[in-house]
């Protein structure tokens, strides 16, 4: 029994330490202070700038927001019925249309077309209105060509050794691999960078809210946009490109690339995957 009585009082020791400690939370917690809430479902990919929490030390590096904004009469266009109805199937007709094309024809497109369609992408709602994207545009023959050097080297990685074996068999039926010819037969490439915090004119920097949803809104106007336009793409994220692509294109080091988009005319052999897309009763919930 003597041989015990040390674990005993270790034992004991133990329990009034954890009874005291449990103790101090409730209390804490009583007088205010809530327990960090768990956040599982937000992805790491959303955590943007929308979740930094400044420390006291970096408080002057931020720029605060405007203190006031003038706010205007809403001007809008309200349709007849039947009108809405015929515009919204004739907008649902055009972009089933919508494929995403592989093969593109060198022929050059008006630089126009390409203006006004960014022009459209930069309409996209943001987070507190931050606009948070860059839309790099290339012509030019001898950078496309390095774009595809960078992409096609470390595409080749990913089909060997970083996707594994069932993300590659997922894509056997669309015929993709690491060679993107498009990236050179392509008259333009749009590379789309979200800017994961800005800077305002007097230097500090400025937060950009929620900018990786915000940019993808604009993406999905900008897809919408070419097919209006009678052009072609289709949607790329060059994996593990991103940084050397920056640099490339000589970007600052706020900018991080999202999406990369070939855009031109469909050659003239082009084909496409025989799929089908979701039904409305598959898609849509009405409660």
């Amino acid at each position: 029994m003597l041989l015990l009585t040390p674990v005993l009082v270790a034992i004991v020791c133990i329990l009034m330490v954890w009874i005291f400690k449990n103790a101090d939370g409730s209390s804490d917690r009583k007088n205010g202070e809530p327990r960090a809430e768990a956040r599982p479902w937000v992805d790491k990919d959303l955590k943007d700038s929308t979740d930094v929490h400044l420390e006291e030390a970096e408080a002057d590096e931020w720029q605060e927001s405007e203190e006031e904004v003038e706010h205007i009469p809403f001007s809008h266009n309200r349709y007849p019925e039947k009108e809405m109805v015929k515009r919204s199937q004739e907008f649902y007709e055009l972009l089933n249309k919508r494929r995403s094309v592989r093969f593109i024809s060198n022929e050059q497109v008006p630089m126009e077309v390409i203006d006004n369609v960014i022009k459209a992408a930069g309409t996209a709602p943001s987070g507190a209105h931050t606009e948070p994207w860059t839309f790099v545009v290339v012509k030019d023959p001898d950078m496309k060509h390095k774009i595809r050097e960078i992409i096609e080297e470390e595409e080749e990685i990913n089909y060997l050794k970083r996707m594994g074996t069932r993300w590659v068999a997922d894509l056997k039926k669309f015929r993709t691999n690491w060679i993107k010819e498009y990236l050179d037969t392509a008259p333009v490439l749009i590379l789309i960078f979200k800017q994961v915090h800005g800077f305002a004119a007097n230097g500090k920097k400025k937060i950009h809210y929620y900018n990786e949803i915000s940019v993808s809104i604009a993406c999905g106007i900008l897809l919408a946009a070419l097919q209006n336009a009678g052009l072609v793409t289709v949607t790329t994220t060059p994996l593990n490109c991103g940084p050397r692509l920056r640099v490339l294109l000589t970007r600052p080091t706020n900018e991080k690339l999202l999406m990369l988009l070939p855009v031109g005319y469909p050659s003239e052999d082009a084909t496409v995957p025989n799929l089908a897309r979701k039904t409305l009763d598959q898609i849509m919930v009405t409660v």
